[in-house]
């Protein structure tokens, strides 16, 4: 499958991957959490009559609207590319993985592009309760879609309800509610959206502010940085209280991930969890280099959140590459040569059907049935490392430690800073202080960037800690990776990152503008 293949081609297919999602994951928060913010502003209008909430609720419409035009493109052109640079992996599970991002599209994206026309041009064609009520379904709409993403991106992280078909070389869903309630699914769209409303509150805070540095709209940037601190601090709080949910399925089912989050090579009994250190430049999981130049550890806390005891054994990348049979983990070298039986088995299934010898087809046809019990052995003891099969050195199981462990201590550090961030907007708001805390106000300008770069921090530990995994231990990337040319991948590369970065341009000129005029003129009409 793999054996005449670009490896160059899969290195720029990876990379621009990476950047779509990169630039789509900068438009894509904001969208989900301010279309719930601007829900809440135009409920409190309805309620209260007040017209200074109308003023509000469009003036913030027209910046998601902004927002949801790019987002929308960059989007697009990453569901394109399962097609153009990863036709293996979309032939794989074409038919697992196509299903949310068919949902997603009919349902999810068909209600909210219906609904968004009302929310935009409604105002005073439509009563106020439905336009409320459209403006509600956007928000809805919105985040549906992000569920059914996330619910295909989980899958690719744990899959789980399918069934692999040898005729077809493919995988078929069996059980869709085991795929869509799947714990990792769950897990992650809650984090997922919760920590974009995060961003979106931060975003609102921050422009509020520069209005009351600028000593203009003040009652307006007050009443918005109300809703948007209690909208923060309730998203935050849940992002911290999910995040041990997260840390717990990922010791559970991606070890090697949570080892690079914690840069541990050598596994400990209890294991204490590093708030924060230096790792030692070119660490290898085989050497007798420490693992830190220096590192404050709580003890024990790793051990706790990673098996919910305090005494419980966290495997290293050592323990996951060379095995640890006290604690019952296979090698690496193991679970190759098993992967390397299951890619075998298959092709001999393919080369006796091809010849005709039904005999010998139907008994290797049954070690991919999960009801035969040659089929539940073959399946629990070989085709679970079907994709180690494609990989040759266990070096490769690595992903880039360094990179994920500082990543995940930017994304948790700063949650904890916005919650105290949020925190403090609250008190200085109700204590009607704000406007005097020019300090505060410029710190919460300077805290937008901050609130993007904890976003995609989260996503790096997500994606970058599972490498070299498409989809876990089935698909490396090396295997799901289209046949074309590296040099044709390079020119859209390039193509891609001045698109993008033209249309981030574009979308940070004209916010600045529709910022600059401000509520009385920026509203839609």
């Amino acid at each position: 499958m793999i054996q005449h293949l670009d490896l160059s081609s899969v290195d720029w297919s990876r990379a621009q991957f990476a950047l779509t999602a990169i630039y789509h994951w900068l438009f894509v928060p904001l969208t989900l959490g301010l279309a719930f913010i601007i829900a809440i502003m135009e409920s409190i209008y309805v309620k209260t009559g007040n017209t200074e909430w109308k003023k509000i609720t469009k003036f913030w419409m027209t910046l998601f609207g902004i927002n949801f035009a790019i987002g929308v493109a960059t989007g697009i052109i990453l569901e394109f590319e399962f097609g153009t640079n990863w036709s293996n992996y979309s032939w794989f599970v074409g038919d697992i993985f196509g299903a949310p991002l068919a949902i997603e599209g009919i349902m999810a994206f068909f209600m909210e592009s219906t609904f968004i026309a009302v929310m935009f041009f409604g105002w005073n064609k439509t009563s106020k309760k439905f336009h409320l009520t459209a403006t509600w379904l956007t928000a809805i709409g919105a985040n549906l879609s992000a569920l059914w993403i996330l619910v295909a991106n989980a899958w690719m992280q744990y899959p789980v309800g399918m069934r692999f078909n040898p005729d077809t070389a493919r995988n078929e869903m069996m059980n869709f509610w085991s795929v869509l309630f799947s714990p990792i699914a769950i897990t992650k769209f809650l984090h997922t959206v919760t920590s974009a409303y995060v961003l979106a509150a931060i975003f609102v805070i921050g422009i509020s502010a520069w209005f009351l540095l600028k000593k203009r709209e003040s009652s307006f940037a007050k009443k918005s940085m109300l809703v948007a601190g209690m909208f923060g601090l309730l998203s935050i709080v849940f992002v911290i209280w999910n995040g041990d949910r997260s840390a717990y399925q990922v010791a559970q089912k991606q070890p090697m991930k949570l080892a690079a989050m914690e840069n541990q090579f050598l596994g400990k009994s209890p294991s204490g969890m590093v708030v924060i250190g230096m790792t030692t430049p070119g660490k290898k999981y085989n050497d007798n280099k420490d693992e830190f130049v220096f590192k404050f550890e709580i003890p024990k806390l790793l051990s706790l959140f990673s098996y919910k005891r305090i005494d419980a054994y966290v495997p290293g990348v050592k323990d996951l590459i060379e095995g640890n049979q006290q604690y019952g983990i296979l090698s690496a070298k193991e679970k190759i040569e098993r992967g390397k039986v299951a890619i075998n088995t298959l092709k001999e299934y393919k080369e006796a059907k091809n010849a005709n010898d039904t005999t010998k087809a139907k008994l290797l046809a049954m070690k991919f049935d999960e009801t035969t019990t040659v089929g539940q052995d073959f399946l629990k003891n070989n085709f679970k490392y079907f994709g180690y099969g494609y990989l040759n050195n266990p070096d490769d199981l690595i992903p880039n430690v360094p990179f994920t462990f500082y990543s995940f201590r930017i994304m948790v550090g700063l949650g904890f800073y916005f919650l105290a961030f949020f925190i403090l907007v609250l008190i200085f708001t109700y204590k009607n202080k704000i406007e005097n805390k020019k300090g505060f106000l410029w710190l919460a300008i300077l805290t937008i960037p901050l609130a993007y770069l904890a976003s995609e921090a989260g996503w790096i530990v997500a994606e970058v800690g599972r490498q070299p995994w498409v989809i876990q231990d089935l698909m490396p990337n090396v295997a799901a990776a289209s046949r074309i040319d590296a040099t044709s991948v390079q020119i859209t590369f390039f193509l891609f990152f001045v698109l993008f970065t033209a249309l981030l341009i574009a979308e940070i000129k004209i916010m600045r503008k529709q910022i600059s005029i401000g509520p009385k003129d920026g509203g839609t009409k």
